[in-house]
This record gives C-alpha cells, sequence and structure tokens, in this order.
C-alpha cells in the first residue's frame, strides 16, 4: 500500500540483523533530514512476518520516521526472544549507518509484539539498561509473558516496576483476536501508578489496526484498502510520530 503523505519512501529489505541470520526491512523517507525519528517495530505471533507490516511501515515512513521491521519466531525454542533481542541490538548498533537514531528510539509491537515492547522498557537490565524512547502497543495483551522478559507486563506494575517511558497504545474496538479490554486493562494499571497513558480505540479489528485484513486462505494479514483500516493505519503513524518526537507523557 502506497503511504499517504505525498513523500518518498526508499525500502531496504533483507538485511540480516544477528547471528541467527533473521533479515529485516528499512523505511526511510527520501531527503529526509538526518537522523530520522526513529521506530523499531516488532510484528506478532506469526512466525516471520515482517511483510506483514509493510503497509504501517510505510505510512510511517511517509511521516518522516525510519522504521526497522525484523523477522521473529514465536515458536522458537525460546519464544522468539533471541530474535527480538538481536534486532534490538542491530538498532541500537546500526539505525545511525542507516539514517536514524540508535541511541533513542520508540519501541513498537503488535499484538505479540506489543508485550514484548513494553517487557523492555519494564525490565532495562534485560538489555544491559537501555530503555527506548517510548513504547507504542498495538493490540497487545499484557497479562502473558513477554516474549522478551518471560514476566508478565501487568505482573511487573503490580510489583512496582515502572516502565520509566511514555507510553501509547491503540486497540482496534472491533477486535476479536485480543479484545480491546487487554488495552484498557494496561491502561488502568498505568494510570493508578500515576501515568498519563494515551488510548485510541480506533473502529477496526485486530488486523485493521495495521492496515491490513486477514486473509483464511493464506493464514496471513495482507495490505488492504478497508476505509476502517486505513483510517487506523493512519492514527497508528501518527501515533507514531508523535512518540518518536517526544510526545506524550512520561
Amino acid at each position: 500500500m502506497a503511504p499517504d503523505m505525498g513523500t518518498t519512501v526508499e525500502t531496504e529489505r533483507g538485511l540480516v540483523y544477528g547471528p541467527s541470520g533473521k533479515q529485516l526491512d528499512v523505511y526511510r523517507p527520501a531527503e529526509a533530514p538526518r537522523p530520522a525519528p526513529t521506530v523499531l517495530l516488532w510484528h506478532g505471533i506469526g512466525p516471520d512476518e515482517r511483510d506483514v507490516l509493510e503497509p504501517l511501515a510505510s505510512t510511517a515512513a511517509a511521516h518522516g520516521l525510519l522504521v526497522l521491521v525484523p523477522d521473529w519466531r514465536s515458536d522458537a525454542a525460546d519464544g522468539g526472544r533471541a530474535h527480538l533481542l538481536e534486532s534490538l541490538a542491530f538498532a541500537r548498533k546500526e539505525a545511525g549507518g542507516l539514517g536514524g537514531d540508535g541511541e533513542s528510539f520508540v519501541l513498537a509491537g503488535w499484538s505479540a509484539g506489543a508485550g514484548a515492547a513494553l517487557g523492555v522498557a519494564l525490565r532495562p537490565e534485560s538489555v544491559e539498561g537501555w530503555r527506548p524512547r517510548a513504547v507504542v502497543g498495538l493490540a497487545g495483551r499484557y497479562d502473558l509473558q513477554a516474549r522478551t522478559t518471560g514476566a508478565a507486563p501487568l505482573a511487573d506494575l503490580d510489583a512496582g516496576r515502572e516502565p520509566g517511558v511514555p507510553v501509547h497504545l491503540v486497540h482496534g474496538s472491533r477486535d476479536p483476536v485480543v479484545e480491546a479490554r487487554y488495552s484498557r486493562d494496561l491502561a488502568e494499571a498505568l494510570r493508578a501508578a500515576g501515568r498519563t497513558v494515551p488510548l485510541q480505540e480506533p473502529d477496526t479489528d485486530h488486523a485493521g489496526v495495521i492496515m491490513t485484513a486477514y486473509d483464511p486462505a493464506t493464514d496471513r494479514c495482507v495490505p488492504t484498502t478497508a476505509e476502517h483500516a486505513v483510517r487506523a493505519g493512519r492514527a497508528v503513524a501518527e501515533v507514531l510520530t508523535e512518540a518518536a518526537g517526544g510526545g506524550g507523557a512520561a
């Protein structure tokens, strides 16, 4: 799907990001000032589905962001932890050379990727004390173990851990796969701890929040031009842009 901002987006595909040999794709705005605000965007539980996030990544790049989208495998022996953390290490080391910011960037995820992203902020010791600039969670569950840390984000919050950075949430109000109440529960827990947590619930479903539709024939999410999905994806791109620019309350 083409971006909607009138900005040319350059795509670099298939960069190997670590010892696992897994690959990621880079989306960047052409002729943008560098370093561009940067987002590392994790897909959901389907193994090696970085292509599923292309519509959203392209739209976000058209807003001026450098977006890195890696493959990872939830069916790996460790649940995908090594792949996710390898991609994070790559972003920290290499984003600068790709036109972005490797020191301070947004960590975002869809579905299972959302809890994985928040887990890093709650347990920075898992990544040498590093925290992202912000976390953006899309259609996630936070009562399950994060793939990055092995601990449920809600349990970490209950135990007194703090994400330490802004958290932005988006969840389709018609999501039948991961109900919107899971994001509401997280927002309530964070607000109880004194944090301001923007939560948007666009009128779309689990796939629509990333500008896709579920295709039963292939068991994958594919690009769609459905108005509800396009509208939701544009809203998510704006959230990513705000988070990457330092918007939101810590």
